[in-house]
């Protein structure tokens, strides 16, 4: 008998398995389709958010009156409603790749399984004809040259097998890039999924704020004029009550517990950077001395509306969190949250409309720790940004005159333990 009469049965092997993979094929190509259509969809609502922000940022150039405060978070909330419908059409397109990588996997795994099928089959009719001897064989055969020809055959065998169990470990490599691409769906739809839950509470903030400055001002400008002054003598007060208190540290900073200045230690807290006030003594700083008592900016200032993310700068752990707000309105960092890294850095972010890690977490370079704001002193929405020597700060309580309270902030422990951002953070 030819060899290639005893593989009869392996097409049949073919025919039970190719008919699930073309369903699964028509399957795939639709939902392709959902996702381009999905991908579009996110395009025109990333633009439609960028217009907002350009909106945004020209109405804060503008006189800072009552009416383009109310505009500015009119303007606000609807990019805020573009993030949310944004990461509700990521959360779907993230669900259509996983399905269509379910779809892909089962594909998958049931052309292993026909590879693995048609092997046993080859090897099976094979051995049958291993189980004679070649002078058997020879004898079998009524010439030569039929011999040779399934001396032939057999070769055409081998180099089959060979073929096939190459497609199969083909095959198992795919699947387990397909298996790894699904789980980095899963992680990724996860934190979309919380990015939602977070924006629509921000939503809420912003659409507050808007109803505690109508309240508060009863729409009329003289009245907003009022609340911006008293919001600026608290700043001033809280400032000079900061500065008493540092000037009576002992110790100062041992410059070898902290990194040489080196541009990209930390990364930006922020995607999009425009920088509205530097660290120190800037000009602003010193035309300014009923905001900054002339001393000097801690840290420096990130131009963002409400409820952009805040991302940590480096690996790190949420060491404190706390909103100034709670004690005195208006005065000071409003909702903050200190991250301590593992450089011998710490970074400081306040303003915050919402704080989404709690203190004791563990913090990836570049995950989402919170969303701007515009609490505790401001004049617009934008992020503080200040690095310590993590060994010259402490999460203590600053005793208030202004509100007759306590602050939980963070406090220099040390001299020297300021920091300028832009010695660690990437060239513009």
């Amino acid at each position: 008998m030819r060899i290639y009469q005893l593989l009869g049965s392996i097409p049949l092997v073919f025919l039970w398995v190719v008919i699930p993979v073309f369903v699964n094929a028509s399957i795939i190509d639709d939902i392709k389709a959902k996702i381009t259509n999905k991908n579009n969809d996110i395009a025109t609502l990333e633009s439609e958010i960028k217009e907002y922000e350009n909106k945004i940022v020209e109405k804060q150039k503008e006189a800072h009156n009552l009416g383009n405060a109310i505009d500015a978070l009119d303007i606000t909330r609807k990019k805020i409603q573009g993030d949310i419908s944004l990461t509700g059409n990521k959360i779907e397109n993230t669900n259509l790749n996983i399905e269509k990588l379910s779809y892909e996997i089962s594909e998958k795994e049931v052309d292993i399984q026909l590879n693995k099928k048609i092997i046993a089959e080859t090897m099976r009719n094979v051995q049958e004809i291993d189980d004679n001897s070649l002078v058997e064989v020879f004898i079998n055969h009524s010439n030569l040259s039929e011999f040779w020809g399934d001396i032939e055959d057999m070769q055409v065998l081998q180099d089959k097998i060979q073929s096939n169990l190459s497609s199969l470990r083909e095959r198992k490599s795919a699947l387990s890039a397909a298996r790894g691409e699904s789980e980095n769906y899963k992680v990724e739809l996860v934190s979309l999924k919380t990015s939602y839950s977070n924006q629509k509470k921000v939503a809420d903030i912003a659409r507050d704020e808007k109803n505690n400055l109508l309240r508060d001002t009863q729409n009329q400008q003289s009245k907003f004029e009022t609340l911006v002054a008293e919001k600026r003598e608290k700043k001033r007060q809280f400032e000079q009550e900061l500065l008493s208190f540092e000037a009576d540290l002992k110790d100062a900073l041992d410059p070898a517990s902290i990194p040489g200045a080196r541009s990209g230690i930390l990364s930006w807290p922020v995607k999009n950077v425009v920088i509205t006030q530097y660290y120190g003594n800037t000009s602003f700083a010193t035309k300014n001395p009923s905001v900054y008592n002339g001393k000097g900016h801690n840290g420096i200032d990130l131009g963002v509306s409400i409820g952009t993310e805040i991302l940590s700068p480096r690996e790190g752990k949420v060491v404190g969190a706390g909103n100034t707000d709670s004690v005195c309105p208006n005065a000071s960092y409003g909702k903050w949250m200190l991250v301590e890294h593992d450089n011998g850095l710490s970074t400081l972010h306040a303003h915050l409309s919402l704080i989404s890690k709690p203190v004791g977490s563990q913090v990836g370079k570049g995950s989402v720790i919170g969303y701007s704001g515009n609490t505790g002193y401001s004049t617009g929405p934008h992020l503080h940004f200040t690095v310590f020597a993590s060994d010259a700060v402490g999460i203590g309580n600053l005793k208030s005159r202004i509100c007759n309270a306590t602050y939980e902030i963070p406090l220099l422990t040390k001299k020297g333990g300021y920091l300028n951002p832009l010695s660690y953070l990437p060239e513009l």
